[in-house]
């Protein structure tokens, strides 16, 4: 019962984010915003860089409408407060990455963006011994 639940949640996430034209990198991942330390009201800068609109202001607190978050690095970027937001997401090849910090955030893009540089210059050449 709470498989085919979940399923069926995973369906409907995909069905919304396809209408709405935005491509899902991610297995799954959560996000969860520390309404104690967050300054929203002040700055609502992390409103302002979601490109979904899944986080909100809304009753005087910020808010997340989890179906809509493609778990991307926006918010934690633009966030006034270390660990104020926290996300946590699954990738397509098993790797689990968590982050609540702009500095985590952008040693993760780093690491990324190595790899894929990495894997071009290992593809344009393929062996050493080629070119010597």
């Amino acid at each position: 019962m709470l498989h085919e639940s979940a399923k069926k949640k995973r369906e409907e996430r995909a069905r919304l984010l396809e209408s709405l034209g935005i491509k899902e990198f991610f297995e799954g991942g959560s996000i969860r915003i520390n309404k104690r330390s967050c300054k929203g009201v002040e700055c609502k800068l992390c409103i302002k860089a979601c490109p979904t609109d899944a986080i909100y202001w809304g009753y005087g607190e910020i808010k997340i409408i989890e179906d809509l978050c493609i778990y991307c690095t926006s918010c934690v970027l633009s966030c006034i407060v270390d660990n104020c937001i926290q996300i946590t997401r699954k990738r397509t090849d098993g790797k689990t990455e968590r982050y609540g910090t702009t500095g985590a955030v952008i040693k993760l893009l780093e690491n990324i963006n190595s790899k894929k540089r990495l894997d071009i210059v290992n593809r344009r050449f393929p062996s050493l011994e080629r070119y010597t």
